[in-house]
């Protein structure tokens, strides 16, 4: 038998080398196509799965946007501002801690008897005007009625509802939603209270309840 020469110390050393740096390399090489294949399928997840966006079609933000816009708004006149210096209040609001005079102002009369005001009339010059939605919302109802004059029922946020009667050529529909400043109708007289003339009769109600207008209007 041929006797194997024992490996010279340069041999060994060599070899040592060798297995020094070999694994390493392989193992940092594996776990660089590890993280490229979990990055490669990340991406390609996220170019095929919809986001928010694409579901809705379109931006989740804006909604959030519109939101915040109509949480802002405040209750305006129910007629195009421009309008204001020749607006008169004929009857108001019956309101019980309101002074006597202010009282009287609100009772309406009709065939001998008495009945307590809920809303503003309010009139333009005696002459008929564009009414509009004081705040934004939907419309609840309408009411068709000769005799006390026609009726819109919007319903806004925070319990809040207007309503706006005496009016004619009715522009909007039932459950149609309406902008703040949206023309909905135009003002009119009617037999139940005809010493107001061409007016409007709006009323504003808060959980149900009806408010003085004046709480949120500055009427002259």
């Amino acid at each position: 038998m041929r006797e194997e020469k024992p490996k010279s110390p340069s041999q060994k050393n060599k070899s040592a080398k060798t297995k020094s740096w070999f694994w390493p390399v392989v193992y940092s090489g594996i776990a660089i196509v590890f993280v490229g294949m979990i990055w490669g399928y990340n991406a390609l997840l996220k170019e095929d799965s919809p986001g928010l966006a694409d579901i809705a079609g379109k931006n989740p933000k804006d909604s959030a946007i519109v939101e915040t816009n109509a949480a802002k708004e405040m209750l305006k006149y129910p007629f195009k501002e421009t309008l204001l210096d020749d607006v008169a209040v004929l009857q108001e609001y019956y309101d019980v801690k309101a002074d006597e005079t202010m009282r009287e102002n609100a009772l309406l009369v009709f065939d001998q008897t008495y009945e307590a005001n809920t809303g503003l009339s309010i009139s333009v010059e005696g002459q008929p005007f564009e009414i509009v939605a004081s705040l934004s919302g939907t419309v609840e109802n309408i009411i068709t009625d000769p005799f006390k004059g026609s009726e819109i029922v919007l319903t806004h946020a925070d319990g809040l509802k207007t309503i706006y009667r005496s009016v004619t050529g009715i522009l909007v529909k039932k459950d149609e939603e309406v902008l703040q400043g949206q023309p909905i109708a135009t003002s009119t007289e009617n037999e139940w209270n005809p010493t107001a003339g061409i007016h409007l009769h709006f009323e504003v109600q808060k959980n149900g309840v009806t408010v003085n207008p004046r709480s949120y209007l500055g009427f002259q």
